[in-house]
């Protein structure tokens, strides 16, 4: 079983690829070769002979062919200009997030078997008048760059997939809290500044209303479901192969709020109110509330409640609160 992830120097990417070598296997073929694709690799990448790093252009046809190869068994498509920078520039979020994701695409049509591929999507799939709750079928409007390049990314995996040249699979994700380090250019960096931040001692600058609501999902529960979506039986993926994570709804307010059960109240203090209206604009326009009973019955979970998430987050970061 030879397996790719795109985005593998990534937050998401290098604990996806831990997880994967301490398995071993995926769908009960062993792990021969874990290729890992990304512009760069911050932390480094898994000293393991099961894997190869390759550096690049996403959106660059020579080095993804390089990427791919012809006996790539399975794929996830993490790699991704992320929310606040695609909008920012159009250009770059269009050449990556769209052109890049049809370039893998076709490399994967290459393959000498159909390969099994998982789409990191997201609920920027959403926007514009939207009911209080969503649910399986809740028609897509993006109101961003960002959320369009992933609805579109959802469109050609589903008609690759048709047409028989891979077997893909989309999840809308959950803004993923906590994320550990540096905040990055994502929109959505200020749901885990706010926990992270006060965490390690540190003033946390919110960018939204105290009242603005997300929807959640942990880093574990994200790794969790990439690695399910795979397992899931093709026939689980009939015509409809997009399915809405999950997740758990919290308030910037109750997210402080549990920070302050589990650090104290000096903790949630360090979280101060500085208003962005263009990340204000973004976020709005994300739905805060789900039914997802197809996730649910396909064996996807949410975490139980916020409270747990900074628990299980200050554990793994070896933070005593």
């Amino acid at each position: 079983m030879n397996v790719l992830i795109t985005g593998g120097g990534g937050f998401l990417g290098s604990r996806l690829a831990k997880a994967l070598l301490q398995r071993g296997e995926l769908g009960g073929a062993a792990i021969g070769r874990l290729r890992l694709f990304d512009a760069a690799y911050p932390s480094g990448h898994p000293a393991d002979p099961r894997v190869e790093a390759v550096t690049g252009d996403l959106a660059d046809p020579d080095t993804m062919a390089r990427a791919v190869g012809t006996d790539t068994h399975a794929v996830f498509h993490l790699a991704a200009v992320v929310s606040g920078a695609a909008e920012a520039d159009f250009d770059l979020g269009m050449r990556v997030n769209l052109r890049g994701t049809q370039l893998l695409l076709e490399a994967l049509r290459r393959s000498t078997v159909a390969p099994r591929l998982v789409f990191a999507s997201s609920l920027a799939a959403f926007g514009g008048a939207l009911p209080e709750v969503l649910d399986d079928a809740t028609t897509p409007t993006p109101q961003s760059s960002y959320g369009a390049q992933k609805v579109l990314g959802e469109y050609l995996v589903a008609d690759y997939s048709r047409k028989g040249y891979l077997d893909g699979r989309s999840l809308r994700l959950p803004t993923i809290v906590v994320r550990p380090g540096k905040p990055n250019a994502a929109a959505s960096s200020f749901a885990s500044a706010i926990i992270r931040e006060p965490l390690n001692g540190h003033v946390a600058k919110c960018p939204v209303d105290p009242n603005t609501e997300v929807w959640l999902l942990s880093p574990r529960r994200a790794v969790e479901a990439f690695i399910h979506a795979h397992e899931v039986p093709a026939s689980e993926w009939p015509s409809h192969r997009v399915v809405n994570l999950p997740g758990i709804t919290a308030s910037v307010a109750g997210m402080v709020a549990a920070l302050g059960r589990v650090a104290g109240a000096q903790a949630a203090a360090r979280v101060v109110y500085e208003p962005d209206t263009r990340i204000q604009a973004i976020v709005r326009t994300w739905p805060a509330r789900f039914r997802t009973p197809r996730a649910l019955a396909m064996g996807f979970n949410a975490d139980p409640d916020i409270e747990t998430v900074i628990r299980g987050y200050a554990a793994e970061e070896g933070i005593r609160p």
